[in-house]
């Protein structure tokens, strides 16, 4: 392989190709691979970062040398503190075909998330696969939108005494929501196998509407808004606004069952699966009235549930735009998760004509959106006319990337 020759020839100028202590097992591993001992030996922690980032920046990788520390970290099991303080030391050479492996998928465009299983989001970490969308940081912003706009609407849930096991009015309305929602910890650890939390058939399964919007509920209903998170992928919007506010009931759908498990599993790991409830479907189609005569069993039980918040970051690339996207996102992000049909907003017309279906309109409506779709989808919000303000947020970039709209 002329590029290990390459880098071979550099390290031989370097006098580094000589007795370099490498155990016996392991460079007859590397020789074996085609790979010169004397790429890797005595190679520091910061040679392999360094040389990492310029390959990858040579084969147009973007942000090659976070891309590279982002690999490290996760190869070598450090944080970012351990890795400068282990800087200048030797590279582990029992890491290195693991190293060389990831290096090669990032080097063909594999997202780096996808290859470490993870990102951040709103100071987080989110498990995330092939099948959910990677979270962008300007999500970010449309979680603060909506976290600001409900605790001005319902302060009394804006605490985290339920999280810490407070009891009185708010604890208990929490818990007795929670429990409408058929999501208890009790029930869900009861329910769990060792696939993890269980899904809309099992604890995670909400109950029926009129149990939701039965009596005793009615003042804890005053109180908790309970919000449901459309197209949730890895959860990261339901997840999070679970975790910051415990005593909000939180509902996270999406159609993709394969993303429903991510979510499932981002849940659990945040310790807010008990308070969550999880239904697969289209939209806002699980949440509409049911008909006369119509049985609510293959939606999860939420058919008729009143929400007070949706919130929804949708499919909004334009079917004809996503050849043109980058090969990161075109060729590995869920191809479900990024077309929004011809113009992108396919799914902002189809949930706003659904909105008529559901037994209130919502309080608060959040949606993220594409370059230049913020006016087209807050004209859908203020032509309903349901809503007080309908205003648009722009992203740190200063891209108009959400429409809130609030009663």
């Amino acid at each position: 392989m002329a590029e290990h020759k390459d880098h071979g020839s550099d390290a031989d100028k370097d006098g580094r190709d000589g007795d370099c202590g490498v155990p016996e097992e392991v460079a007859a591993l590397l020789e074996a691979e085609g790979v010169g001992v004397s790429l890797l030996i005595p190679m520091t922690i910061a040679d392999a970062c360094l040389k990492a980032a310029a390959m990858l920046q040579a084969r147009g990788i973007a942000e090659p040398r976070s891309n590279a520390e982002l690999l490290l970290l996760h190869v070598l099991g450090l944080d970012r503190a351990q890795l400068l303080r282990d800087w200048r030391d030797p590279f582990p050479p029992q890491h290195y075909k693991r190293w060389r492996e990831l290096l090669s998928r990032k080097a063909a465009g594999e997202p780096v998330q996808y290859l470490i299983g993870e990102q951040w989001f709103y100071g987080l970490p989110f498990a995330v696969t092939p099948a959910v969308l990677i979270p962008r940081p300007e999500t970010e912003l449309l979680v603060e939108a909506v976290l600001e706009a409900a605790d001005r609407l319902w302060p009394e849930a804006s605490g985290a005494e339920f999280a810490e096991g407070t009891e009185g009015a708010g604890g208990t309305a929490s818990r007795g929501a929670a429990e409408a929602l058929g999501t208890t910890a009790a029930g869900t650890a009861g329910e769990q196998g060792d696939d993890g939390p269980a899904g809309a058939e099992g604890a995670g399964e909400a109950a029926s509407a009129a149990e939701i919007g039965s009596e005793p509920l009615a003042a804890a209903s005053a109180a908790v808004p309970t919000v449901v998170d459309v197209g949730t992928g890895s959860g990261a919007i339901g997840v999070t606004l679970a975790t910051l506010r415990p005593r909000w009931r939180v509902c996270a759908s999406d159609l993709s069952p394969d993303a429903l498990a991510v979510a499932r599993t981002n849940a659990a790991s945040h310790e807010a699966a008990a308070r969550m409830t999880f239904v697969q479907g289209d939209l806002l189609g699980p949440f509409a009235q049911p008909r006369p005569g119509s049985v609510d069993g293959a939606a999860g039980g939420v058919a008729g549930l009143r929400i007070d918040v949706l919130v929804s970051n949708p499919p909004y690339i334009p079917a004809g735009d996503i050849a043109g996207l980058q090969p990161e996102v075109r060729d590995h992000e869920p191809r479900l998760a990024l077309d929004g049909g011809d113009d992108g907003l396919t799914p902002y017309r189809r949930m706003a004509e659904q909105l008529s279906q559901l037994s209130a309109l919502p309080r608060i409506v959040g949606f993220e959106l594409g370059i230049g779709q913020a006016e087209a989808v807050a004209d859908l919000l203020r032509g309903i006319g349901a809503w007080r303000e309908v205003r648009i947020i722009p992203d740190y970039a200063g891209i108009d990337r959400h429409v809130l709209a609030v009663e």
